[in-house]
Formats: C-alpha cells, structure tokens, sequence
C-alpha cells in the first residue's frame, strides 16, 4: 500500500525558512514524479513544485520561483521542498503526492496518492 508522509511544517516568520519532507513508502518511488500542492483556507487547493523521477526536471508556481527548491533522494523514497523567503501569503497545507502514469505533473489530476498534509504558517 503506497503512503506518504509529510513533515517540517510549522510557525515561521516572514523571511524565514523551512524545509518539508514528503517520506514515502510502498514500492519503490525513483521512477515516479512527485510534486507539493497547498491549500489556504477558503481557496483550492494549487501546484506549487514538482519533480522528474530523475531529479533534472524541476516545474514551479510563478510566485515560488527563486525562494522555493524541489529535491529527491530516491535511495531515502523521499522528497523534499526547501522554502526560503517564506511570506505570510505562502500559509497553507502542504500536500505532497506521487505520479505513477507519468502525467503532466502540473495539476492534482496527474496524481495518484496524496499525503495527509502538514501546515505552514507565516506570520507577518
């Protein structure tokens, strides 16, 4: 049964950094593109970042481009999202989730299985 875990979220100030994990497991993942998608109060869930399975192709939001990183390592089954120069816009829940048809990565359609979700907060 494929499961996906999700942690570092947090209280953060503006400015400030944190770094998700998205911990995976179920069957092997290092052929699967992931991505991270959040949801505010009151707003659909969006895309934030996503991985190739091979680590070379990277998509992003707009807004996230320059402060936020995607990474794998797939020896852990694991992604990451490093979140520099986080604004109180970027509060959410994060959601990591893992592509096993090889889709577009870009919309929540593309997935197959999603984590639970952990929350960001950014004070102003």
């Amino acid at each position: 049964q494929v499961q996906l875990v999700e942690s570092g979220g947090g209280l953060v100030q503006a400015g400030g950094s944190l770094r998700l994990s998205c911990a995976a497991s179920g069957r092997t993942f290092s052929s699967y593109g992931m991505g991270w998608f959040r949801q505010a109060p009151g707003k659909e869930r969006e895309f934030v970042a996503a991985i190739r399975w091979r680590g070379a192709t990277t998509y992003y939001l707009d807004s996230v481009k320059g402060r936020f990183t995607i990474s794998r390592d797939n020896a852990k089954n694991t992604v990451y999202l490093q979140m520099n120069s986080l604004k109180p816009e970027d509060t959410a829940v994060y959601y990591c989730a893992v592509d096993l048809r090889g889709g577009a990565l870009l919309t929540d359609a593309s997935y197959d299985y999603w984590g639970q979700g952990t929350q960001v907060t950014v004070s102003s």
